[in-house]
């Protein structure tokens, strides 16, 4: 579903995304996220218990936004759902971390009880500008 254009507006090097998901009364909740693009899908890292996760554990429905810094007018918006897994959550951050800190590992989890969640966003809809 991604075009060409798209794809590399997202994988320009850190950039940041927008993610929003569905409060309990409806109301939007957006976060800025770090992410990863494998394929057409979307990766963002989140912790089991946070807002987002409560989110989308009741409802999958999201919207990913990414705008690029040296041109704000040109974005790409991807609406769909939200697969979740554990599997393989440390080492998803720890890429991000490493894609968007240059650290060998993201250690903000350690010493916490933090499970670490993928959150795969499968697009329904594509919008690119």
């Amino acid at each position: 579903m991604l075009n060409d254009k798209a794809k590399a507006l997202l994988d320009k090097p850190k950039q940041f995304a927008t993610i929003s998901t569905i409060e309990p009364d409806g109301r939007p909740q957006s976060s800025v996220v770090w992410y990863f693009r494998d394929g057409d899908d979307i990766l963002v890292s989140t912790v089991e218990g946070r807002r987002k996760h409560k989110n989308l554990v009741r409802d999958p429905r999201a919207t990913v936004l990414v705008y690029d810094a040296d041109n704000p007018y040109s974005y790409v918006e991807i609406r769909g759902h939200v697969e979740m897994t554990t599997e393989g959550g440390s080492d998803l951050i720890d890429r991000l971390a490493q894609a968007y800190m240059g650290a060998e590992r993201y250690t903000m989890d350690d010493g916490t009880d933090n499970v670490r969640v993928i959150c795969r966003l499968v697009a329904d809809k594509v919008v690119s500008r």
